[in-house]
């Protein structure tokens, strides 16, 4: 099922660690991709469903740089059919040694309309990417091609990216922390659970800062907090 964007737009306003309790809560632990930074994390939240490309190591006899005039090589192919409003993920395997792509073709990705790129690797040209208004997110600088390590071989496949499984579709969200991954089935109801915690968890934060305890508040085990919360919202417009 496509990304609504009234979905869309709530996972807009939502972080990655609620989402983590979200998912938590349905009994999936491990959908927050480690070891995973945002270049600019100065931008909006990224949302879009997962477009997957995967590297595999390197063989010398199969990967010179004379393999990129191949206008069909994986690689290229597959920032060329990334579609508009979508993430393009990369499994590099968390070997950063050699670049997953670098800012000529992020910026391919983000001219055509993507939504972020993601990798478990890491970018070359990423001064130049941490300016663009376009989400990235990486471990670490890498400059070398990544035909020196990586060698591009399946595009929207199943993959695995910094520790998680993401498969072709999944709604990938990404904020100043990190990148998670909520499977393609569960991103309606999740966004309307989160979008209900943020507002909540706004107005325990509010309470916390006036010096309320958080015995009772957060969890909200004492009646009271429904009553201050449902006041705060109607005050709030929330």
């Amino acid at each position: 099922m496509p990304l609504k964007p009234e979905t869309k737009a709530k996972l807009m306003n939502v972080s990655t660690a609620t989402l983590c309790t979200a998912l938590f809560k349905r009994g999936l632990r491990n959908q927050f991709i480690q070891d995973v930074h945002p270049l600019n994390p100065n931008l909006p939240n990224m949302v879009g469903e997962a477009f997957t490309l995967r590297y595999i190591p390197a063989r010398e006899d199969l990967n010179p740089i004379s393999v990129f005039q191949d206008r069909q090589h994986p690689q290229r192919a597959a920032v060329e059919q990334c579609p508009a409003g979508a993430v393009m993920v990369f499994d590099s395997r968390k070997d950063a040694r050699a670049a997953s792509a670098g800012s000529i073709l992020i910026t391919r990705l983000m001219v055509r309309g993507c939504a972020g790129a993601v990798t478990d690797g890491g970018f070359r040209d990423s001064p130049e990417m941490a300016g663009m208004p376009f989400p990235t997110y990486h471990h670490r600088p890498s400059a070398p091609t990544n035909l020196t390590l990586h060698q591009a071989l399946d595009i929207n496949v199943p993959i695995g990216c910094g520790d998680v499984a993401v498969f072709p579709g999944d709604v990938m969200v990404g904020d100043k922390e990190g990148v998670f991954v909520i499977p393609a089935h569960l991103a309606d109801q999740v966004a309307d659970e989160a979008v209900e915690m943020t507002a909540f968890e706004d107005f325990v934060t509010a309470e916390v800062l006036k010096g309320r305890s958080i015995l009772g508040l957060y969890p909200a085990t004492d009646p009271q907090t429904q009553d201050d919360f449902a006041a705060w919202r109607k005050a709030n417009g929330r």
